[in-house]
C-alpha cells in the first residue's frame, strides 16, 4: 500500500471537519477514489475470512447449505472464523436469539501466551512501581494486533452471500428472534441500494390494540400489507451516545433489537453495517401499560446519515416522524442545511443533541429539541415515548413497505428474473380467484379432492371389512372406484381473517347466552350459525398444499384409468416429478391428507419413484413426531432442522408432511444413511373433531407416523395430567399395534413448557410419574390389543433416563414483542444430538423401502381397523 502513491499523508490534508463528516482539502477526490478501493479490499479480506468469497457473485449460499445436517454442537463453544457463518445459520435457525454473539478461537500464537505481561525495567521498585504499573509499553508481539469480526458483519456476509430463498428463510428466524431487519442495503459490490421485498413478504405479525373505549382488536397480517406509522433515526456526525440503544429502550428495553456498540462482540472495525438501513415493528399487547397504542415501525440508519444521501432522503420521504442525534448544534455547514429542511417539512421532528443538557422543548409545533448531556439512560427514552405518543396521535402519516417498491434509484430483489417469473405464475392463479369467496375456491376448483375424494376414501376403506359374498362386493366396490375416479378426470381444471372475525363475534353471542342460562330459539339458531361458520372456515383454508392435492388426485385418476394424454389436454404425468423437484429442493410434501385422513399411495408412489431416479436410491432416517393439537411440534422441528413446516396457534397442521434434510460430508462417515427425512403431523385431540369420529382419527394416525418412524419424538406440553395421559394412551397403542407388523421403532418423550428445567430432583420426580403412567398404559393397552406387556419396556426398548428430554418455555416473557428463549434452544440442541445420537445406532431404510413401508402399512390386513 505504501507502494501506491494514491495514499494521502496526513500532513497534506489541509483541514477535516469531523461533527459534519464532510473533508475539506485538495486531494478529495483522491482520497474518495482511494477508501473506496480499500474499502474493497476489506469487504474482500471479510469474506474470505468468513470462508464466503466464494458466493459473492452469480454462485450463492441457498437452502440447502441451511437445510443440511452437520455435527452435534456444544453450548457456548468457541467457533473459528472460518465456522462463523455457518455457525451464525445454525443456531439462527434453531432460533437462538444469542445467535449474534458467537465466541471466537484465539489464534495459536495467542493461545500460547494467555498471559503474557511485559514490564518496564526499573532500579528502584519502591519507588516506581506505580509509574511502572501504569507505563505503556510497546506491544513487540505483532500475533497479538488482531481483529475482531462484527458480529453485524457476519450477518449482512450471509446476506449478501445467498439467494433470494435463504435470505427469506433467514429473515424470517430474524424476525422471530425479534431483530430487526434490513430495509435498504447498500451492494458491497454493484455499488447500487437494494430493498428485499420479497425477501421480507414472510414475514407476519400480531398485535392488540386497546382503544379509547378499551375495546381490544386484534390483528394478524403479513407486514407488508401493515399501514403503520413510521419512525425514522438517524445521526449528523459522530455521536457519543448510541443511537441503536436508546431505539431498544423504545422498543423492548430487555432485548436488542437493534445491535449497538455496547452488544457484546462489538468491534471498531465494521465494514458492512455503514448505510444499512434496518426497520423493526413494536406490536401492543393490547395492555394498559403497552409503550404504544398501535404497531409502529421503527427505522434506523447505521452510520453518519451525512455520508448516505440516498437513504436519508428515502427515510425522510417515508417517514410519519423524524428523530435526528447531532453531537452539537451547529448555525452552518451541511448537518444545519439538513435540519433546516427538516424545520420546513410539515413532518413531526425530534433533534437529540448529544453536548446540551436542555430539557424536551417544543420550539415550534411538532418541532422538538432535547439534550442528552447528564441525562439518565432510563430518562432520555420515557421523555421520547411521551413526545412521540403525542406525535402519532396527531399524525395520519402512514407507512406500508410495499411501497419500497416505487421508490425511485433503488433495486428490489422482486424485480430478479426469478422473482419475476414465480410472481407472474402466482398472478395468474390469483386472477381465478379474484373477487371469489374463499370459502368457495376448493369447491369451485379443487373438485378433485372434495366430495369425490372423500367418497373414494370411505369406499376404499370399505374393500378391508367385506361380508358375506366378498368376491361379488369387492367387484362391486371396484366398479365404484372407478366410477369415480372417471369422475374425478373429466372435472376441468372472503378472507380467512373475515370469516375467523365473524366466527368470534358468533362465539362470543353464544357465551354471553349461556352466561345467562338461556335455552331459547335464538342459541340454538345461533349454534347453527356458528357451526356454519366452522364448516366454512375449514373450507376457506387454502395454501399451497391444496394445489398439489389436487394435482395428485389428477394424476391418480389418470393413471387408475390408464388414459393415454390427448393433444392439447393437460399432461399430468409430469406432475410426480415437479413435486420430486420440490421435495429435493427442501420443501414439505404432504403425505397423509388431512381432510380425508387418506394417503394417495398411487401419488406418493409415482413421486418416490421420481426422487429414487433422481438421486438414487439413497438410505435415510425416518423421524416423526406425535402429539396434541398445538403442542409445539412443527415449532420443534423447524427449530431442530431449519425447516418449514407450518406454525400458528390452532391447527395448523393437517395431515402429515415429511420433509428431506441431507446428512452433510463432514458427518456422513458416522452414520449409515444420507438423508433425515422429517414426518411432522396434525395434532392429537383436535377441536374440530368429535366423539368416536376424533378417536378413531387420533389412533389411524398415531399407528401409521409411528409406524413410518425409525424414531417418534413423542410431544407432551405443559403438566396438565389428564393432556399427558390422552398422549400417552394414544402413543402406548400405536407402538403395542407395531408389534402385529413386525416393527421395531424407538422414542424419545419431549415434555416442554417445563417450569423449573434445571431442578435435578424434580426431573427424577417427573421421569419415575412418567415409568408409572406409561406401565400402566402397557397394561391397558395390551387388554385392548390382546397382547402381553407388563410394563412399557416390554413394548418397545425405553430408557426413561436416556429417552426423556424436558424444555424450557419457548417465549422469554410476554409476546408479541418477547424473544426466544434461550433455554429454549439449548434444549433444541440437546435434543438433536439424542436424535443424532441413535440415528447414529440406526441402520435406517432406503427410499424404495420406505415406499413400500408406506403401502404395506396402509394395506395392512392387522393393522386394519385402524388405517
Amino acid at each position: 500500500e505504501q507502494d501506491n502513491k494514491t495514499i494521502t499523508r496526513d500532513s497534506e490534508i489541509e483541514s477535516v471537519d469531523t461533527s459534519d463528516g464532510e473533508p475539506q482539502n485538495s486531494m478529495k477526490n483522491s482520497e474518495e477514489i482511494t477508501s473506496a478501493e480499500q474499502s474493497q479490499r476489506d469487504i474482500e479480506a471479510l469474506l474470505s475470512r468468513l470462508r464466503l468469497d466464494n458466493y459473492k457473485n452469480q454462485q450463492k449460499l441457498t437452502l440447502e447449505h441451511f437445510f443440511s445436517l452437520g455435527p452435534p454442537v456444544k453450548q457456548y463453544q468457541e467457533t473459528s472464523e472460518q465456522d462463523l457463518a455457518q455457525t451464525f445459520l445454525h443456531r439462527l435457525m434453531m432460533l437462538d436469539h444469542r445467535a449474534r454473539y458467537i465466541l471466537v478461537e484465539q489464534n495459536s500464537a495467542e493461545e500460547s501466551h494467555p498471559n503474557k505481561v511485559q514490564t518496564a525495567n526499573s532500579t528502584d521498585a519502591d519507588e516506581n512501581d506505580v509509574v511502572d504499573f501504569f507505563s505503556t509499553v510497546p506491544n513487540t508481539d505483532q500475533s497479538k494486533q488482531r481483529h475482531d469480526i462484527h458480529p453485524m458483519d457476519v450477518q449482512m456476509a450471509v446476506f449478501h452471500s445467498s439467494d433470494n430463498f435463504l435470505r427469506q428463510n433467514m429473515v424470517t428466524k430474524l424476525s422471530q428472534c425479534q431483530y430487526a431487519l434490513p430495509l435498504l442495503v447498500p451492494d458491497p459490490f454493484k455499488m447500487d441500494i437494494e430493498c428485499p421485498l420479497w425477501t421480507l413478504r414472510q414475514i407476519r405479525k400480531s398485535w392488540k390494540r386497546i382503544d379509547d373505549s378499551n375495546i381490544v382488536t386484534m390483528s394478524n397480517i403479513p407486514i407488508y400489507k401493515a399501514e403503520t406509522p413510521m419512525v425514522s433515526f438517524f445521526r449528523l456526525g459522530s455521536n457519543s451516545s448510541s443511537k441503536s440503544q436508546l431505539m431498544n429502550a423504545l422498543i423492548n428495553n430487555r432485548h436488542n433489537t437493534f445491535f449497538h456498540r455496547n452488544c457484546p462482540g462489538n468491534s471498531k472495525s465494521r465494514y458492512l453495517m455503514d448505510g444499512v438501513a434496518e426497520i423493526a415493528w413494536y406490536c401492543p399487547a393490547g395492555k394498559p401499560n403497552d409503550a404504544f397504542s398501535d404497531c409502529i415501525a421503527f427505522c434506523n440508519l447505521h452510520g453518519d446519515a451525512l455520508a448516505h444521501e440516498k437513504q436519508r432522503d428515502i427515510l425522510i420521504e417515508k417517514a410519519s416522524v423524524f428523530v435526528v442525534l447531532l453531537p452539537t448544534v451547529k448555525t452552518s455547514g451541511k448537518s444545519s442545511a439538513i435540519i433546516s429542511a427538516l424545520l420546513k417539512s410539515p413532518k413531526p421532528l425530534i433533534c437529540l443533541v448529544a453536548d446540551n443538557d436542555s430539557a424536551a422543548i417544543q420550539k415550534k409545533p411538532g418541532k422538538y429539541m432535547m439534550g442528552l448531556r447528564d441525562k439518565s439512560q432510563s430518562d432520555v427514552p420515557e421523555e421520547l415515548k411521551k413526545i412521540l405518543r403525542k406525535m402519532l396521535s396527531a399524525q395520519d402519516v402512514s407507512f406500508k413497505l410495499e411501497t419500497m417498491a416505487d421508490v425511485p434509484g433503488i433495486r428490489v430483489d422482486e424485480n430478479d428474473t426469478v422473482c419475476l417469473e414465480g410472481k407472474s405464475a402466482a398472478l395468474q392463479i390469483l386472477k381465478l380467484l379474484h373477487k371469489m369467496d374463499v370459502s368457495k375456491i376448493k369447491e369451485t376448483f379443487l373438485q378433485c379432492q372434495g366430495q369425490l375424494w372423500h367418497e373414494w376414501c370411505n369406499k376404499n376403506k370399505e374393500l378391508y371389512h367385506l361380508r358375506g359374498q366378498i368376491e361379488k362386493q369387492k367387484c362391486q366396490k371396484q366398479q365404484e372406484l372407478k366410477q369415480i375416479r372417471q369422475k374425478q378426470y373429466q372435472i376441468p381444471s372472503n378472507d380467512l381473517s373475515t370469516i375467523l372475525q365473524q366466527y368470534d363475534n358468533k362465539w362470543c353471542e353464544v357465551l354471553d347466552l349461556k352466561k345467562k342460562h338461556e335455552k331459547s330459539d335464538q342459541l340454538k339458531n345461533l349454534q347453527i350459525e356458528l357451526e356454519e361458520l366452522s364448516t366454512k372456515l375449514q373450507s376457506a383454508t387454502f395454501g399451497l398444499e391444496h394445489i398439489f392435492r389436487e394435482m395428485g388426485q389428477l394424476y391418480e385418476a389418470g393413471a387408475s384409468l390408464k388414459k393415454k394424454i390427448k393433444r392439447g389436454q393437460i399432461n399430468w404425468s409430469i406432475y410426480p416429478e415437479l413435486a420430486a423437484e420440490l421435495m429435493i429442493s427442501g420443501h414439505p410434501v404432504e403425505l397423509l391428507d388431512g381432510d380425508s385422513g387418506h394417503v394417495p399411495l398411487t401419488w406418493i408412489s409415482s413421486v418416490f419413484e421420481v426422487v429414487i431416479e433422481k438421486l438414487g436410491d439413497k438410505r435415510i432416517f425416518v423421524l416423526s413426531v406425535l402429539g396434541l393439537q398445538s403442542s409445539g411440534k412443527s415449532t420443534m422441528l423447524n427449530a431442530m432442522f431449519g425447516l418449514q413446516f407450518a406454525v400458528s396457534a390452532g391447527r395448523c397442521t393437517r395431515g402429515a408432511f415429511m420433509q428431506l434434510v441431507k446428512v452433510s460430508a463432514e458427518i456422513q462417515k458416522d452414520f449409515k444413511f444420507d438423508y433425515v427425512l422429517v414426518v411432522d403431523t396434525e395434532g392429537l385431540r383436535a377441536l374440530e373433531l368429535e366423539g368416536n369420529t376424533n378417536l378413531h382419527h387420533d389412533n389411524e394416525l398415531a399407528t401409521f407416523v409411528i409406524g413410518l418412524g425409525n424414531l417418534t419424538l413423542v410431544n407432551i406440553f405443559g403438566e396438565n395430567a389428564a393432556e399427558m395421559q390422552d398422549t400417552l394412551q394414544i402413543a402406548v397403542q400405536a407402538f403395542m399395534r407395531m408389534k402385529k407388523v413386525k416393527l421395531s421403532p424407538s422414542c424419545v418423550f419431549v415434555h416442554q413448557n417445563v417450569t423449573d428445567i434445571g431442578a435435578g430432583e424434580r426431573n427424577m420426580e417427573g421421569r419415575r410419574r412418567l415409568q408409572e403412567k406409561l406401565d400402566k398404559m402397557a397394561q391397558l393397552a395390551a387388554k385392548e390389543e390382546d397382547c402381553d406387556a407388563e410394563c412399557f419396556s416390554n413394548v418397545i426398548a425405553f430408557d426413561v433416563q436416556k429417552d426423556v428430554k424436558y424444555f424450557a418455555q419457548l417465549w422469554e416473557g410476554s409476546p408479541p414483542m418477547a424473544p426466544p428463549n434461550p433455554g429454549y434452544s439449548e434444549s433444541i440442541q440437546e435434543l438433536k444430538n439424542i436424535v443424532l445420537s441413535k440415528a447414529s445406532e440406526s441402520n435406517g431404510m432406503t427410499l424404495l423401502q420406505f415406499k413400500h413401508r408406506i403401502l404395506d402399512l396402509w394395506n395392512s390386513k392387522e393393522l386394519a381397523h385402524e388405517l
